[in-house]
């Protein structure tokens, strides 16, 4: 198996440093289902983490948490702790607004917002106080280029967003979750719905970007999590199976339940 070019050794995974996301106790009920049974992991900071797993196994359920999306889902109810830089992002005084303001996201499919590709990008910015266009204008060039579309909308800034191909408007909520300055970029299975080449786009600023920010990603395509991934998450029913770094994971298994998945035979 090709890895990720940098091998990850982690140092004491129960501390929760900077830019680590810890988990404790954590548990996600619908309804009368439980979706994530007492999840317990610290996740590294400016690494690309992978988690993997068949279907219906909590790994959405699980990134949901980090954002706290998963408010948004009727009949949930969430235990344990999330922990950011120190603070419980599901104390019930913790300022949602903020926290969502750390984290970028990329979902399944982009989903511009229905205006022009410069708006889409200033967007943010815009609410959290900049109403300079000098300044909006370097941030939606500057964040443009961050995610490789620059040179191919330069010329129609003022169009809408919906005229870009599938690809280029993933790299746009790309670059619009990053003119929010996040700490943290979750991606749910952000290149299913992209061609090939636009996936290798995806992946290729993920990895450049990992030296500036925490990367967790829920991924099918094991094949991805060979290329890029630092650390894996292995999820079953709910539960962490397994959890470490992605050479360790891949290539040495200690469960047969991940070595199953990895062989295909779980799926």
């Amino acid at each position: 198996m090709k890895m990720a070019t940098e091998i990850f050794v982690p140092q004491i995974t129960d501390i929760c440093d900077e830019g680590n996301i810890c988990v404790e106790g954590l548990n996600v009920f619908y309804g009368d289902r439980q979706a994530l049974k007492d999840i317990n992991i610290t996740l590294p900071a400016k690494k690309i983490t992978a988690i993997i797993g068949p279907s219906g196994c909590g790994k959405t359920t699980l990134l949901k948490c980090f954002n706290r999306l998963i408010d948004s889902i009727d009949g949930t109810k969430v235990t344990g702790k999330v922990m950011l830089n120190g603070e419980d992002i599901f104390d019930p005084h913790a300022d949602v607004i903020k926290i969502r303001k750390k984290m970028g996201l990329l979902s399944q499919r982009p989903y511009p917002l229905p205006m022009s590709i410069f708006d889409n990008v200033a967007y943010g910015p815009r609410i959290h106080g900049i109403r300079k266009k000098s300044e909006l204008n370097q941030i939606v060039e500057y964040y443009l280029k961050e995610a490789s579309l620059w040179d191919e909308v330069k010329d129609r800034l003022n169009t809408p967003a919906s005229g870009l191909s599938i690809g280029q408007q993933q790299r746009l909520c790309l670059a619009r979750g990053l003119a929010v300055k996040p700490e943290i970029i979750l991606g749910d299975e952000p290149t299913s719905a992209l061609d090939p080449i636009s996936s290798a786009h995806i992946e290729q600023k993920f990895v450049e970007f990992k030296n500036k920010y925490t990367i967790v990603m829920v991924t099918h395509i094991l094949r991805q999590a060979i290329r890029i991934a630092d650390y894996i998450i292995f999820m079953y029913l709910g539960e962490i199976i397994e959890h470490g770094p992605a050479y360790q994971v891949l290539e040495n298994p200690k469960d047969k339940r991940t070595s199953d998945y990895i062989k295909g035979i779980i799926s």
